[in-house]
Order: structure tokens, then sequence, then C-alpha cells
């Protein structure tokens, strides 16, 4: 006979109930650790995004997404002579906000030259941009369709493909436009502000700037002698790029990671002291009937047998639960949650070793329990 399975068939209500409450918060656990997740995977779609070896970017800087980032434009045809890179391209990267359909959109503006590296890596719908001007790329989740016109900056830009996948590190959907496109809408400045630069002599400035260059090397070359031999223009810094995603995953996302490793450990020890208390009061009662096992004579490994069962019941059907509601509803977050199969075998892990501390507290009550209480009145 199994006496936790006979138990729990006698309070089957409460202990259902009990773990479904207990579902919700590991589902909110392995939520945690799918956003985060999720949070990596944005930070590195953009960097990955044009396959290239090599970035080239300010001196004294990390690069145009953990910094600012400023070059002249011609930069480009200075790495494009260097011995082993096989391809090279100027990028821009901004944030922008704009109006469509009466809703504010906030977008990540990708500026590159079409036919060099920087582009999106795919187009699911339509086509890549054709034209020198106020033509756009937009990721889906930017709510745009093709042949819709959206404004950016003084111009309207027509969408002529979709892709999907491309977004900012802090979720917001990218959009590709050329560079020239991106150049103006990033450095130009507005007329009342060009007429006082050229007033002060200064010309209205310059838009033939950029954030980057990036650089596809050879086979037969390393990324690594292209980084130092770009380096040796003061006004350059280089690094690879295995380099550049070290700086992604640890400036930019770094602080999001521990406090969301904070937050999972926070509800794993709530976990904890909720079936520690549920247990706890389980055992409560049934205080008679342990005294009775023990005055027929059932051995102390019985009893802990049946606690502990019942902890590692509650805390399997509730982790499955929980696993099958997130799956669900993923996809329904405004942030990318990305659910690892090892995430959830170690959280798994995690919650039996759980379940067997948290079975301690009523253990100890039951094995303190005197069998002459099932004499009593």
């Amino acid at each position: 006979m199994n006496l936790a399975y006979r138990d729990l068939r006698h309070n089957l209500g409460r202990f259902l109930l009990t773990c479904f409450g207990l579902s919700l918060l590991l589902g909110v656990v392995l939520s945690m650790i799918g956003i985060y997740r999720g949070l990596v995977e944005d930070a590195l779609t953009l960097v990955r995004s044009p396959a290239v070896d090599v970035w080239v970017v300010e001196s004294g800087t990390r690069g145009p997404f953990a910094e600012s980032s400023r070059i002249p434009g011609d930069t480009r045809e200075a790495i494009a002579r260097l011995q082993g890179v096989i391809a090279a391209g100027s990028v821009n990267y901004q944030s922008v906000e704009t109006l469509h359909q009466g809703a504010k959109r906030r977008l990540y503006v990708v500026g590159y030259e079409p036919g060099r590296p920087g582009g999106p890596d795919r187009v699911v719908s339509g086509r890549t941009i054709g034209r020198s001007h106020y033509e756009m790329v937009a990721d889906r989740r930017a709510g745009f369709a093709v042949g819709d016109r959206v404004p950016l900056g003084r111009n309207t830009f027509t969408v002529v493909g979709l892709t999907d996948g491309q977004v900012a590190s802090g979720g917001d959907p990218a959009i590709f436009i050329t560079l020239l496109d991106s150049q103006e809408l990033q450095f130009e400045l507005a007329p009342p502000a060009a007429r006082r630069e050229i007033a002060r002599g200064n010309g209205g400035g310059t838009t033939d700037t950029v954030n980057a260059v990036i650089a596809r090397v050879s086979p037969n070359a390393s990324p690594e002698s292209v980084t130092l031999a770009a380096q040796r223009w003061k006004h350059l810094a280089a690094m690879t790029q295995a380099e550049q995603e070290i700086v992604l995953t640890q400036s930019v996302v770094e602080r999001a990671r521990k406090q969301i490793g904070l937050f999972t450990a926070i509800l794993l020890v709530v976990s904890a002291v909720i079936i520690a208390l549920i247990l706890y009061t389980m055992t409560m009662d049934k205080i008679r009937e342990i005294a009775t096992l023990k005055l027929i004579g059932a051995p102390d490994r019985t009893i802990i047998g049946l606690i502990m069962q019942q902890a590692l019941a509650m805390g399997m059907i509730g982790f499955g639960f929980g696993a099958l509601l997130i799956t669900a509803v993923k996809d329904f977050f405004p942030r990318r949650v990305v659910l690892q199969p090892e995430d959830g075998l170690a959280l798994a892990a995690a919650v039996l070793l759980v379940c067997i501390l948290s079975s301690g507290l009523g253990v100890r009550l039951a094995l303190k329990v005197d069998p002459a209480t099932a004499l009593g009145g």
C-alpha cells in the first residue's frame, strides 16, 4: 500500500489547488530564465546578422552598441584595402520614434550600404532595398506591411520588405535603410541650425560620418591580424566578432542578468517556504494517523517516505503545469522568451532539491510524534 497516494486521494482537492498555485510560481521562475535568454538573443541579433569578422569603431570606444562611436565615412575604403579583407561596409545605428496610423512606434534604425555587409540577413516578404533613397526593410514586430509609408525625420519612407527576428538589445524592432538616408537622419542639422552653423563659418556640418565599419576576412587570414592592422590608425579601434559579442553580453545585459538571477533565486526561496509550510500543515492534519503507524510498529523510514513522496509529487506536478503554461503563452510576451531544454532540466533538478529540503520541517514534526497520541480522546 502506498500511504502517500492514499493520503493524497483523501485530500485531492486541496492538493491539486496547492499544485496549481505552485505551478504559477514555478512558471514565473521559468519565464524569468527564458526572458534572460531572450535578452541575450536580442542583444546578439544585430551584431551577428551581418556575418562579419571585424568591427572598426572610434578610438577609445567599444563599439556602436555599447557607447557612441563616430568615424569618418572614408574609413571603409581604408579598411577594404587591408590584407585579408574580402568585403567591408559602413553602418549606422540609432533609435528613433515615429507615428504610424496614429500610434507611436519606437524603432531601431540600421543604415547600411546595399551590396555590402550590414543589411538584413533575410527578407521574408517583399524585396530588399533597390533605390538609394526613401526605402526600408522592417522587422515584423514593427507592425508595418509592405507598401506602408512611414515618416522618419523630415522624409517619408516606403516599406518594401519585411524581415523577422531583427531587434535591438532593448527589444525595439529594427528597420534597415540606406547609409545615405541614415546619415541624413542622424547627422544632418535642421535648416535653422544649419544656417546658424554656416553663419558661424562651420559650413553647416558634415554628414559623411558613420558609427562603424564592418569587414569580412578571407578564410586564409585571421581576424586578429586585421584588427591589429586597423589599430595602426590612432583615431580607430578594432575588435573581432567574438570580442564584440563579449562586450554586449558583459556590459549591455550584465545588469539585467544579475537582476533576473536575483529575482529567480528569491522566487525559488519563496517556493521552498511555501512547500515547507504546506507539508507542515498536511503533517499536522494527520498527527493521529502517524501516531497510529508508530504504535503498530511502522519504521521511521515509512513515515519519512510518506512525507517526501508527497513533497516530490507536489514539486513535479507544479513544475510540469508551470512549464506547460509558460510554453503556451511565451509568444504573447512583449519581449522574446527563449526556453532551452537544459534550463528546464536544471530548474527541475533545483525543484527536486527544494522539495527534499522543504520536507525536512514535516519530517521533523512527524518523527517527534508520540505513539500514545493515537490512544488519546
